[in-house]
């Protein structure tokens, strides 16, 4: 017997290509009942404005067996199979060692993902042709215990006002849960380690302005009710959901771009794999265009190099990070004190 197919037919830059999905039934979203198939046609409807956020990277795919609670993975080599239009690029891991990892060049590579049971796509902040220097500033800005999406939202703003003083145009989208990412495009000069810095010295300042709202304590302990701004996903290997990415959360929300005039009033749960597509044809790409006057990270390192010259020096790496040139110890500030 014949296991259970559907096709989806994909536009794309070489023209429509059709897309085998098996298990098309199998529901991946339990409580709106969105399926494995609903979700190749929700991406090849956000296509183009997909490959435009997410294209032309390194990606990473979360992909899950059954549905968006059951057993998850990471994958990072490309899966096998793939078809000739899917293609992989070489990159670093903070280790050392080297690995290829998949590219999206066109809507199909990203339903093809789908059916290889994707459901979040994690992309780089560099491009193929160059995986050591991102093109993009990604700044998460991360409600704590006690805060919600709605303390984001002033951060968010304030967030644009210190970029746009350090000579940078910021964009914002949803995580699609509680928080907030900013992105402002960047031209690709620098490696990894100077866009950490350029973003913990916008971080600091942001900080400055909203003591009492902003964050840039590592220890959870130290955060108090908060919104963090998490520095370390600007790290090498540190990506957060695409724009336009699924989220494996109990409504499929998606990570979704807006525009600075809706943040006040946005909500993330209105931004769905159901309703995404229509908003789309509705209200166009807030990023459309994102990248057409990137801007660079000069002013910010001048910062960076300010606050180092008064003492506030490198912060933690993620602890599966080797040991960094200046960092301070990876030891939770409760047990240091505990021990001394």
């Amino acid at each position: 017997m014949a296991s259970e197919q559907a096709h989806v037919a994909v536009s794309g830059p070489h023209g429509p290509r059709d897309i085998r999905i098996s298990s098309p039934g199998r529901v991946l979203w339990p409580e709106p009942g969105i399926t494995k198939l609903d979700l190749a046609h929700y991406v090849a409807d956000v296509g183009e404005a997909f490959v435009a956020a997410n294209g032309d990277r390194p990606v990473s795919l979360q992909r899950f067996s059954d549905t968006i609670d059951g057993e998850q993975f990471f994958s990072k080599n490309p899966p096998k199979g793939a078809p000739d239009f899917v293609r992989s690029v070489t990159v670093v891991y903070p280790s050392g060692r080297s690995h290829p990892q998949l590219v999206i060049d066109e809507p199909a590579a990203a339903v093809w993902a789908v059916q290889m049971n994707t459901v979040v796509f994690h992309p780089w902040a560099s491009r193929a042709g160059d995986p050591d220097k991102p093109d993009e500033l990604r700044i998460d800005l991360d409600p704590q215990p006690g805060t919600g999406f709605e303390d984001a939202i002033p951060a968010a703003q304030e967030l644009r006002s210190v970029l746009s003083e350090a000579g940078l145009t910021a964009f914002v989208k949803t995580s699609g849960n509680r928080g907030l990412h900013v992105f402002a495009p960047i031209e690709p000069t620098h490696e990894f380690l100077d866009v950490r810095h350029a973003v913990i010295a916008a971080a600091r300042e942001l900080e400055r302005r909203m003591p009492d709202k902003i964050t840039t304590a590592w220890w959870k302990e130290e955060r108090g009710t908060r919104v963090f701004v998490d520095f370390n996903q600007a790290n090498r290997d540190r990506t957060m959901a695409g724009a336009y990415s699924p989220r494996a959360l109990p409504e499929a929300q998606v990570s979704c771009p807006v525009r600075w005039d809706e943040l006040e009033a946005a909500d993330p749960k209105n931004y769905t794999v159901a309703t995404v597509p229509g908003r789309l044809k509705t209200t166009g790409d807030p990023w459309a265009g994102m990248h057409s006057r990137p801007g660079t990270i000069d002013a910010l390192l001048g910062w960076w190099e300010r606050d180092a010259a008064a003492g506030l020096g490198e912060l933690p790496f993620p602890p599966d990070f080797p040991k960094m040139p200046g960092e301070p110890p990876r030891v939770q500030p409760s047990r240091a004190r505990n021990k001394s």
